[in-house]
């Protein structure tokens, strides 16, 4: 089974998903405002929940830095800027796709 990580590239504005290192999947994400910005380092997905209500979207894939998260967003024009309390934002189809290909304990790394 092929070893599956996350990269965030926040300057790019892109999700990675990656399979034993070599990209697979790219997405654009929302990210946080200069006053919230999105944190950097590794982390690791600690939780998932289908339609977590309020601005999540149709998904949530909580961090193991507490209370920030990949999720799905019911503002699609947001995606693909700084708009979010730090959280990395995706559509919602998107955010879908990727949980499915994710488990916990995955590894996320968002790099500037």
């Amino acid at each position: 089974m092929p070893q599956t990580s996350i990269i965030v590239d926040l300057s790019d504005r892109l999700l990675h998903l990656l399979e034993d290192d070599r990209v697979v999947r790219s997405y654009p994400v929302g990210i946080g405002r200069m006053v919230t910005a999105t944190p950097t380092g590794r982390f690791t997905v600690v939780n998932k929940a289908p339609n977590p209500g309020g601005p999540f979207g149709a998904f949530w894939m909580g961090l193991s830095k507490p209370h920030y998260g990949i999720h799905g967003t019911n503002d699609p024009t947001s995606i693909g800027k700084m708009v979010s309390h730090g959280c990395i934002r995706m559509h919602n189809h998107d955010v879908l796709e990727l949980q499915r290909m994710v488990p916990i304990g995955t590894p996320v790394t968002i790099r500037p």
